[in-house]
C-alpha cells in the first residue's frame, strides 16, 4: 500500500475559511489527502472570526478533509467542547478524536492512536500551572505519555502546541528562525517528553514562524526524529503554515529503512555530546557548553548540578514499580532512596525537578527526608502511627487536609464520606481507617465490617429504586484506599457489564469474570487472586458479578477509568473529570446532612 499522505497546520485562530481554501486548492493539486492535523490554537482569538468559525461548526460551510487538532483554547472552546463531550456519539475512550461535526476531530489530553497505519502521539492543551478545563494538559496526561517510552514500536507522530525548550541546540545557523528563543511558546515538560518517546516527527505550533530542523539522532534508538515548527494561518509575513508529509509507517518499514541518518543529520539538542556520539553515523560536533548546561534536566549523561547532592535523572518507571524493563541499560538512575522518597509520597517532578509548578494543586509532598531520618516501617499500622503520612494524607482522620465535614458514618475499621465533586447524587467513598493502599489487603475483622456497609447501602439505594456499582483502583504505590460506590437508576443495571467490557476493549485487554451470588465469597476471590506486587482495576456489578484487570507494568491504563465508563453509562460525560462537579462547603454541608438523616435506618454505625 501507498504511505497515507498527511497535511499539517500551525496555529488556525479560527480562521477556517483561509485554511480550508488551501487546503482544498493543495488536495486539488498534490493530492488526495488522507487527514489534516492542526497543532497550536485552532479556536479564534478575537470574535471577529467567530461567525466564520460557528459556520463550519453547525454544518453551514463544509470541511474538505478529515481535521484533528490539539489547540483546545480560544473564544467558543468551553462552549464548543462541553457541547462536545455531552455528545452520546463520544461516550467511551476516545482517544482517536471526539467529533465535533462533520469531518472535525478534537485530540483531548494526550493519547495515541493509529491513523491510517502511523502510529501518532499527542498532547493537547498548554502548559499552565491552573486547573481549568479546557486548554491546559495535566500532569496524568504527562505522565500517561511517559509510560509509551517503554512500550514497543515506533511513534510516527507527535503533536504538541508548544515546541519543546532547546530543540535548536545543535542546529546549523540556517535552520534557526529570525528572533528564535526560548522565552516564549517553548515547553521544558515536552522536551522530556519528546527525548523519551523519540518520534519520527515531532510537529508544533505557537511560536509564530516557520522551522524545519535538520533531523536529529536519538540515544538508544536507531532511528532520527524531524522537527517541524509551524506558522500560523494566515500570518502577516506569509510563513508557511501547512506542510505536507508522506510517511510509510514504521510498523511497515525494514530495519534497513529505519536506521537510514540522512546526510545533514545532528546530535541530539536533548542529551550530551558524549551520551549521543553512540548513535552510529553521526558527526561529532564541538558543543556549546554554555547552552548545554542550561540543558541538563534533559542531559541523560551529565550529574545534576544542585547543592543537596549529585546524580542523573531519576528512572520514573524505577521510581513508580521498583523495577527498570531496561535494567542496566537504562539511561536513567535507578536510585532506591529516591524511590523510598516517592512511596512516601513525595512528589515526582519535586524529585526530578527540584520544584513543582502545580504548587498547592499538587497532592504530594514536596519536602525529602531529612538525613539520617529513618523510613517507616511498611507494615499496617494504625491511622495515626505516622504523623507526617497522616499530616499530608486526604483521607487519614488525624489529617488537617481531611474534609471532615464530608463524613456521613464512622465504623471501627471503615468510615463512609460523600465524594468531593460527584459523578451523582450519593455517590460516595467506603475508605478504611487505617492508612492503607488498597482494601484487599486488610484483616477479616475489617472485610466483615466492609461487607456490612456495602449491605446496608444496597438496601438503601434499593429502595430508592437504585442499583450500586462499587470499583477500586489499587495502585503499587497508592497512598490511601477508597472503594467508590455509585447508585444508578436499575433500567440501566443489565447495561453496566456490556459499557466495562466495551470500554476495556478500547484499552485492548478482557476483565476476567468471577460470577459469584455471594458478595463474601466474590470478594474471597478476588483477594486471592490479588498480587501486591501488580496495580490492580475491579469493578462490583449490580448482582455480585465482579471484573478485574491486572494492570500491566507499561500499561496506560486511566486513572479515572471507573468514573469514566459509568459517566458514559448515565450520559453525563462531562462529569467525568471530578473538577466539573465542584460545590462549595455550605452545599457540601448540606448534602452530607441530608444523606446522613436519609441514611440513618440503615447506618450500621448508628
Amino acid at each position: 500500500m501507498a504511505p497515507p499522505r498527511i497535511l499539517l497546520c500551525g496555529d488556525v485562530f479560527g480562521r477556517l475559511n483561509q485554511l480550508f481554501k488551501r487546503v482544498s486548492s493543495v488536495n486539488k493539486s498534490a493530492g488526495p489527502f488522507d487527514s489534516l492535523l492542526c497543532v497550536g490554537q485552532f479556536f479564534p482569538d478575537s470574535p471577529d472570526s467567530l461567525e466564520e468559525f460557528t459556520n463550519y461548526i453547525e454544518g453551514r460551510s463544509s470541511i474538505p478533509i478529515p481535521t484533528y487538532f490539539i489547540g483546545d483554547y480560544g473564544i467558543a472552546s468551553p462552549k464548543v467542547l462541553s457541547a462536545a463531550l455531552k455528545d452520546s456519539a463520544n461516550q467511551g475512550f476516545k482517544m482517536d478524536g471526539l467529533k465535533i461535526c462533520e469531518n472535525l476531530y478534537w485530540l483531548k489530553g494526550s493519547g495515541n492512536f493509529a491513523l491510517h497505519g502511523l502510529s501518532v502521539a499527542y498532547l493537547s492543551g498548554r502548559h499552565s500551572t491552573s486547573s481549568q478545563q479546557f486548554g491546559t494538559y495535566s500532569q496524568d496526561d504527562v505522565d500517561a505519555l511517559r509510560a509509551l517510552a517503554e512500550e514497543p514500536g515506533i511513534i510516527d507522530l507527535f503533536l504538541t502546541n508548544e515546541w519543546p525548550s532547546g530543540v535548536m541546540n545543535r542546529a546549523s545557523a540556517s535552520d534557526l528562525p529570525p528572533e528564535i528563543s526560548d522565552s516564549s511558546g517553548s515547553d521544558s515538560n515536552i522536551s522530556q517528553l519528546v527525548a523519551e518517546i523519540k518520534p519520527r516527527y515531532h510537529i508544533a505550533g505557537t511560536k509564530g514562524v516557520y522551522c524545519a530542523r535538520e533531523p536529529y539522532a536519538n540515544v538508544e534508538a536507531v532511528h532520527v526524529t524531524r522537527f517541524l515548527g509551524l506558522a500560523p494561518v494566515g500570518n502577516k509575513n506569509k510563513q508557511k503554515f501547512i506542510h505536507a508529509i508522506s510517511p510509510a509507517p514504521a510498523s511497515t518499514m525494514s530495519a534497513a529503512e529505519i536506521c537510514m541518518k540522512p546526510p545533514n543529520t545532528t546530535l541530539s539538542p536533548f542529551t550530551s555530546v558524549e551520551n549521543a556520539v553512540h548513535n552510529e553515523g553521526v558527526a561529532k560536533r564541538p558543543s556549546d557548553t554554555g547552552s548545554d548546561s542550561q540543558y541538563w534536566r534533559y542531559d541523560v549523561s551529565q550529574k545534576r548540578q544542585k547543592g543537596d547532592g549529585d546524580g542523573s535523572k531519576p528512572c520514573f518507571k524505577f521510581l513508580s514499580s521498583g523495577s527498570c524493563p531496561r535494567g542496566e541499560n537504562c539511561h536513567f538512575r535507578h536510585d532506591g532512596d529516591a524511590r523510598e522518597q516517592c512511596m512516601r509520597g513525595v512528589c515526582f517532578d519535586f524529585l526530578n525537578k527540584g520544584k513543582c509548578e502545580r504548587g498547592l494543586e499538587c497532592n504530594f509532598k514536596h519536602t525529602l527526608l531529612e538525613e539520617g531520618e529513618s523510613l517507616p516501617n511498611r507494615r499496617p499500622r494504625s491511622g495515626n502511627a505516622d504523623a507526617n503520612r497522616s499530616k499530608d494524607c486526604w483521607f487519614c482522620l488525624s489529617s488537617p487536609k481531611l474534609e471532615s465535614h464530608l463524613i456521613t458514618s464512622i465504623g471501627e475499621h471503615y468510615y463512609c464520606a460523600l465524594a468531593k465533586g460527584p459523578l451523582v447524587q450519593d455517590h460516595v467513598l467506603m475508605v478504611p481507617v487505617e492508612h492503607l493502599p488498597n482494601t484487599l489487603s486488610l484483616s477479616p475483622e475489617c472485610e466483615m465490617e466492609l461487607a456490612r456497609f456495602q449491605s446496608s447501602l444496597k438496601m438503601y439505594f434499593n429502595n430508592q429504586g437504585k442499583e450500586v456499582v462499587f470499583f477500586e483502583l489499587v495502585f503499587k504505590r497508592g497512598t490511601h484506599a477508597n472503594l467508590q460506590v455509585v447508585p444508578i437508576p436499575s433500567s440501566k443495571a443489565s447495561a453496566v457489564q456490556r459499557i466495562f467490557d466495551l470500554a476495556a476493549e478500547k484499552l485492548g485487554f478482557k476483565f476476567v469474570v468471577m460470577k459469584n451470588d455471594n458478595n463474601s465469597e466474590g470478594r474471597k476471590l478476588l483477594r486471592m487472586q490479588f498480587n501486591n506486587n501488580c496495580s490492580l482495576f475491579y469493578v462490583e456489578l449490580p448482582g455480585g458479578t465482579i471484573l478485574s484487570h491486572s494492570v500491566e507494568e507499561n500499561e496506560k491504563f486511566p486513572v479515572q477509568f471507573g468514573r469514566e465508563v459509568l459517566a458514559g453509562l448515565l450520559n453525563v460525560a462531562d462529569k467525568a473529570d471530578w473538577r466539573n462537579c465542584k460545590f462549595s462547603k455550605e452545599e457540601e454541608l448540606k448534602m452530607a446532612e441530608s444523606f446522613k438523616n436519609e441514611f440513618e435506618e440503615y447506618d450500621p454505625n448508628r
